[in-house]
């Protein structure tokens, strides 16, 4: 983990800001648990001295994380650490949406974890070498009992030791990236529309050949990495996908 005195020794860094590399000496605290999800963090004066920086400099790294959602800023009250699984920030990837407007997770109907040597199509998505492993998960989600949704999704395993032999994995990445010690960042997301496998058209009660909405998502860490590379496939019916602009 970074020190606060290595944010400042000359020679240790590359040229990027030096807010940049205060973010990245904070976020370190919260992915290695020094700072708890809803825990409130020393004050900006306080950190800016333990740095030894100034409070503007500290203030720039503090705004970057509250940006990307890593803190909270209460006013009289303090900063907190966003705690990543909750509902709120676990639903920031999700565009999908029902008739009402309102976010549709769905509930795991099915699960299946395996562990596999990452194909071509993985190491590309991922960026891994060629015989780097990845655990590979086939999951449906239902909502309102019926079944919508048949994702398929690999994780580089070097990031996620041990998850095929657990019994209660999480089925969000938001909620398994902090169970690891793993901060999010962004996501980039690819739709388009296809065809219903015979398989799929089982999973999801249509047709073979039926047209269905393709989600290719990868989701990053704060630093850059694939976490995750997900491809659902999704019969909409009475839902919608939205994505928001500004």
């Amino acid at each position: 983990m970074l020190s606060s005195r290595m944010a400042t020794t000359p020679g240790r860094f590359s040229n990027r800001p030096l807010y940049l590399q205060l973010r990245d000496a904070l976020a370190e605290r919260i992915a290695q648990g020094e700072w708890k999800p809803g825990s409130a963090i020393p004050n900006e004066s306080d950190l800016a001295r333990e740095f030894g920086v100034s409070a503007g400099t500290m203030r720039k790294a503090l705004d970057l994380m509250e940006a990307e959602r890593l803190l909270t800023r209460r006013q009289g009250r303090g900063t907190f650490v966003n705690d990543q699984s909750s509902d709120e920030l676990a639903a920031r990837f999700n565009n999908l949406r029902g008739a009402d407007g309102s976010r549709v997770n769905g509930e795991i109907k099915a699960m299946e974890i395996a562990e596999a040597a990452a194909s071509e199509a993985e190491c590309a998505r991922l960026r891994l070498r060629a015989g780097d492993r990845v655990y590979r998960i086939a999951r449906l989600r239902q909502h309102n009992g019926q079944v919508f949704l048949a994702e398929d999704v690999a994780l580089p395993a070097a990031l996620f030791p041990g998850l095929a032999e657990r019994t209660n994995a999480a089925d969000r990445i938001i909620v398994l990236a902090q169970e690891y010690g793993l901060l999010l960042g962004k996501a980039e997301e690819r739709v388009s529309l296809g065809e219903a496998s015979p398989a799929v058209a089982r999973s999801l009660g249509i047709a073979a050949g039926a047209p269905v909405l393709v989600l290719d998502r990868v989701v990053f860490s704060l630093d850059g990495r694939p976490l995750e590379w997900r491809i659902g496939r999704c019969h909409l019916k009475d839902k919608y996908y939205m994505a928001e602009m500004a």
